[in-house]
């Protein structure tokens, strides 16, 4: 039981960390909102994101290619 409440801790952790990064984005709230935490019966920590618009998801890619200092 203990390494599935570990999980869900982390699990938790990167959904806020997603979440965070999104709003920053400018991504509505709509859209970050249905981002949750998962875990599996096996204690393996995920983050659904599902279905997100295009224009989002190129958002979202563009953010991960652009190194840090170059922003």
């Amino acid at each position: 039981m203990q390494t599935w409440r570990d999980a869900r801790v982390t699990a938790v952790e990167a959904t806020e960390a997603l979440r965070g990064a999104l709003a920053a984005l400018g991504v509505p709230e709509s859209v970050w909102s249905t981002v949750r935490p998962m875990v599996t019966h096996k204690g393996a920590a995920y983050v659904h994101v599902g279905m997100v618009r295009a224009d989002v998801a190129e958002q979202m890619a563009e953010a991960m290619r652009t190194p840090e200092g170059a922003r």
